[in-house]
Protein backbone atom coordinates (compact mmCIF):
# COMPACT_ATOMS: atom_id res chain seq x y z
CA UNK A 1 0.00 0.00 0.00
CA UNK A 2 2.83 2.39 0.73
CA UNK A 3 4.21 1.81 -2.77
CA UNK A 4 1.00 3.08 -4.36
CA UNK A 5 0.95 6.08 -2.05
CA UNK A 6 4.47 6.96 -3.18
CA UNK A 7 3.57 6.69 -6.87
CA UNK A 8 0.49 8.91 -6.72
CA UNK A 9 2.27 12.17 -5.89
CA UNK A 10 4.75 11.55 -8.69
CA UNK A 11 1.97 10.87 -11.19
CA UNK A 12 0.06 13.89 -9.90
CA UNK A 13 3.14 16.01 -10.53
CA UNK A 14 3.38 14.59 -14.05
CA UNK A 15 -0.26 15.37 -14.80
CA UNK A 16 0.22 18.93 -13.61
CA UNK A 17 3.25 19.30 -15.86
CA UNK A 18 1.36 17.71 -18.75
CA UNK A 19 -1.57 20.02 -18.14
CA UNK A 20 0.71 23.07 -18.20
CA UNK A 21 2.21 21.87 -21.49
CA UNK A 22 -1.25 21.37 -22.96
CA UNK A 23 -2.37 24.79 -21.76
CA UNK A 24 0.67 26.44 -23.31
CA UNK A 25 0.04 24.56 -26.57
CA UNK A 26 -3.60 25.71 -26.53
CA UNK A 27 -2.52 29.31 -25.98
CA UNK A 28 0.03 29.07 -28.80
CA UNK A 29 -2.62 27.59 -31.09
CA UNK A 30 -5.03 30.40 -30.22
CA UNK A 31 -2.42 33.04 -31.00
CA UNK A 32 -1.48 31.32 -34.25
CA UNK A 33 -5.13 30.99 -35.28
CA UNK A 34 -5.73 34.67 -34.43
CA UNK A 35 -2.96 35.84 -36.75
CA UNK A 36 -4.09 33.51 -39.54
CA UNK A 37 -7.63 34.87 -39.29
CA UNK A 38 -6.28 38.43 -39.11
CA UNK A 39 -4.35 37.88 -42.32
CA UNK A 40 -7.45 36.48 -44.03
CA UNK A 41 -9.61 39.41 -42.92
CA UNK A 42 -6.97 41.89 -44.05
CA UNK A 43 -7.08 40.38 -47.53
CA UNK A 44 -10.87 40.94 -47.64
CA UNK A 45 -10.55 44.67 -46.97
CA UNK A 46 -11.19 46.96 -49.93
CA UNK A 47 -8.38 49.48 -49.61
CA UNK A 48 -8.97 52.99 -50.99
CA UNK A 49 -7.09 54.13 -54.05
CA UNK A 50 -4.59 56.96 -54.16
CA UNK A 51 -7.16 59.38 -55.59
CA UNK A 52 -9.66 58.64 -52.80
CA UNK A 53 -6.99 59.03 -50.12
CA UNK A 54 -5.97 62.43 -51.47
CA UNK A 55 -9.62 63.52 -51.70
CA UNK A 56 -10.38 62.41 -48.15
CA UNK A 57 -7.24 64.12 -46.84
CA UNK A 58 -8.24 67.39 -48.50
CA UNK A 59 -11.73 67.17 -47.02
CA UNK A 60 -10.31 66.63 -43.53
CA UNK A 61 -7.83 69.50 -43.90
CA UNK A 62 -10.59 71.84 -45.12
CA UNK A 63 -12.78 70.87 -42.16
CA UNK A 64 -9.91 71.51 -39.74
CA UNK A 65 -9.26 74.95 -41.24
CA UNK A 66 -12.96 75.88 -41.08
CA UNK A 67 -13.27 74.82 -37.46
CA UNK A 68 -10.04 76.65 -36.56
CA UNK A 69 -11.30 79.86 -38.19
CA UNK A 70 -14.66 79.53 -36.42
CA UNK A 71 -13.09 78.96 -33.00
CA UNK A 72 -10.55 81.76 -33.57
CA UNK A 73 -13.29 84.18 -34.57
CA UNK A 74 -15.40 83.19 -31.58
CA UNK A 75 -12.38 83.69 -29.31
CA UNK A 76 -11.74 87.17 -30.68
CA UNK A 77 -15.40 88.19 -30.32
CA UNK A 78 -15.64 86.89 -26.77
CA UNK A 79 -12.38 88.56 -25.73
CA UNK A 80 -13.60 91.89 -27.14
CA UNK A 81 -16.87 91.42 -25.25
CA UNK A 82 -15.04 90.73 -21.99
CA UNK A 83 -12.80 93.78 -22.49
CA UNK A 84 -15.84 95.95 -23.17
CA UNK A 85 -17.60 94.68 -20.05
CA UNK A 86 -14.52 95.27 -17.88
CA UNK A 87 -14.04 98.83 -19.19
CA UNK A 88 -17.63 99.82 -18.40
CA UNK A 89 -17.62 98.24 -14.99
Amino acid sequence: MSKNAEKKPASAANTKADKKKQDSKKAANKVSRYFKELRGETKKVVWPGKKQIINNTLVVLAAVVLVAVFIGGLDILLSLLVKLILKTA
